[in-house]
């Protein structure tokens, strides 16, 4: 429930401040004087579009603050919010109640609050929906939309078409991924088959050549020694020598080993201790130089002695050259391409059972989701005459007593765009994100008249008629939430403005209900009297306040708006007898309310007593 609102540089107000209350509070006063700005806040509380055209004149921003409580509505609700206000960082108020802030500034920039924290102007919107609705002067309009009359409809049906429209998207989402998985498989097929084919030519090159990991770089190490090999062998061979002498040439060939052997025996043969210290190391030095001397050995043992290995190993180098040029820039690499293109291989699969399979898939999921929007239209089309009828005996409250209002439930045909059709009762039809149903709202306004769309027959005045009827036989279930209606009376006078007060006067018993309105008739059965005060200041600016009317101030408002009679005797007894009658209705009514209550309590204790 909104309890209160303040408003800063919104149109002509500067600063005003309302306190709202439960039941029918109705806002009145001159044209002009800014009674739509507060309906305008309430928009921009509910995250609509801020528009920088409503700002004040020498405003450098407007500010709209609402504090909403939250402990009067349907435990779902409440809990909706909660989420949206936790999930925010948001918090409560001292008192329990929420507070939303919406900021628009002279440079067009939006910011917006929730429970003290920052957030998107979109989260205002999640906070404000299952607490606010608010009907302004273009909802009418927006009635006379097929979306709108579905939404209408679902919205009547509630558990009833909730859990199949459920049901159906989820189907429907499952049948459109299979089907688009098939229409690609096949658009594909050939792209694929080349595919296969390129991958399978590839593979067959790789096998045929059958690297193995590293040899690239084997080989490279191998080819340089064989190009290098009567070089290194020299190297050795000489090294060798030195090391332990040339069996070629004895008399000259006196090797490392001879010497250091014969410096050995000479010092060991010796008497002298300073001289034998240095044998250890010389016996260390003999054991470095035979190790050299066996690895050089080892060394020249390995050197190739077959020249055509040198061939062998350029041609094998060329056959790996030719894949690294074409799949990667080593063997290894190669390798790992083609495990890849094996794998994807094995997942490319052309053949028409697979097709064939897939298609069967498709058919299975789109009669699945046939079946649910079977299921769905019936509960649609039960619902629609449930509505139909509610909203025609509102109709007869609303000084419409002989319309008839009906609610036709067709199937979407098959438009010539439609890219995925199903079939559904040997009809192509639309199988749309919301079942394949459209909904049109018809109307005849009187005995022996022909029954029109909505969109064609209705009057402004009965379209106002139709919504309010709408709303009431809507809200039935929606205990708590607050309704506010701009101008619902618009073109009505009358007879018809006295039905329209007591309507909303019987929907603000469960709701808390606003309503801007120039009707008397509709003023009279509000239980919060507001009016919207105009008044120019000194610097000849427009400025308004928002004020509580006390029980006489309320019969010179209501005077006022007998045709401006609010300075006559005559028009201030009318107004006097305008507000006795509301009252002695609602207390009527409320009796017998109260009546009705205590026989269904006594009704449910008697099979208890017996």
């Amino acid at each position: 429930m909104l309890t209160e609102i303040r408003i800063e540089g919104l149109g002509v107000i500067s600063t005003a401040t309302a306190q709202f209350h439960a039941g029918l509070t109705c806002l009145t006063g001159e044209t002009g004087a800014g009674k739509t700005m507060v309906v305008t806040s309430l928009h921009l509380l509910s995250g609509a579009r801020a528009d920088t055209g409503r700002i004040r004149l020498g405003a450098a921003r407007a500010v709209v603050e609402g504090r909403f409580a939250v402990d009067d509505v349907n435990v779902a609700a409440r809990a909706e919010v909660t989420q949206v206000v936790e999930a925010a960082a948001g918090a409560p108020d001292d008192d329990g109640s929420i507070i939303a802030i919406r900021t628009v500034g002279r440079d067009g920039r939006s910011r917006a609050h929730l429970g003290g924290r920052s957030v998107p102007a979109s989260v205002l919107g999640d906070f404000a929906a299952p607490l606010l609705t608010v009907h302004g002067q273009n909802d009418q309009l927006r009635l006379r939309r097929p979306d709108q009359q579905l939404a209408a409809l679902d919205r009547f049906a509630a558990d009833a078409v909730g859990a199949l429209l459920r049901k159906y998207q989820t189907r429907r989402r499952s049948w459109l991924a299979a089907r688009t998985q098939l229409l690609e498989r096949k658009a594909l097929s050939r792209e694929l088959a080349l595919e296969a084919d390129r991958l399978t030519h590839s593979l067959h090159e790789i096998d045929a050549v059958a690297p193995e990991p590293g040899e690239d770089a084997r080989i490279i190490d191998r080819v340089r020694r064989l190009s290098e090999l009567d070089s290194l062998r020299a190297a050795a061979e000489a090294a060798h020598a030195a090391l332990v002498g040339s069996a070629e040439s004895p008399e000259n060939g006196v090797g490392v080993l001879d010497l250091l052997g014969g410096a050995r025996t000479r010092i060991e043969a010796a008497d002298d201790p300073a001289l034998h210290t240095l044998a250890p190391r010389l016996a260390d030095a003999l054991a470095v130089v035979v190790d050299v001397a066996a690895e050089l050995s080892g060394y020249l043992s390995d050197l190739p002695s077959d020249p055509a290995e040198l061939d062998a190993l350029l041609t094998r180098q060329a056959e790996l050259k030719t894949l690294t040029r074409k799949y990667a820039a080593d063997v290894d690499g190669v390798l790992a391409w083609a495990q890849a293109a094996r794998d994807r291989l094995g997942s490319v699969d052309i053949s028409e059972d697979a097709l064939a399979e897939l298609a069967a898939e498709v058919d299975i999921a789109a009669e699945r989701v046939r079946a649910a929007a079977t299921k769905l239209s019936a509960a649609r089309t039960a619902a629609a005459a449930k509505l139909a009828t509610a909203v025609s005996a509102e109709l007869g409250g609303l000084a419409m007593g002989k319309a008839r209002f009906e609610v036709a439930v067709r199937q979407l045909v098959q438009g010539a765009q439609d890219s995925a059709p199903l079939t559904v009762g040997g009809q192509q039809v639309h199988a749309g994100p919301l079942g394949v149903d459209e909904v049109e709202f018809r109307l005849s306004a009187h005995s022996g008249a022909q029954s029109l769309p909505l969109s064609k027959s209705a009057s402004g005045g009965e379209l106002s008629r139709v919504m309010l009827a709408l709303e009431v036989v809507l809200a039935s279930s929606d205990h708590g939430a607050t309704l506010v209606f701009d101008e619902v009376d618009a073109g009505v006078g009358g007879r018809a403005a006295v039905e329209i007060g007591r309507r909303l006067a019987r929907l603000a018993r469960t709701h808390q209900v606003i309503v801007v309105t120039h009707l008397p008739q509709v003023a009279a059965f509000a239980d919060t009297h507001l009016v919207v005060d105009r008044s120019d200041t000194a610097n000849k600016a427009v400025d308004s306040d928002v004020r509580v009317l006390t029980t006489q101030e309320r019969v010179v408002e209501l005077a006022r708006m007998l045709a401006g009679l609010d300075d006559t005797e005559t028009g201030r007894a009318h107004a006097e007898e305008l507000l006795a009658t509301a009252r002695a209705e609602q207390s009527d009514r409320a009796r017998a309310e109260q009546s009705d209550t205590a026989r269904a309590e006594q009704s449910d204790t008697q099979p208890a007593a017996r």
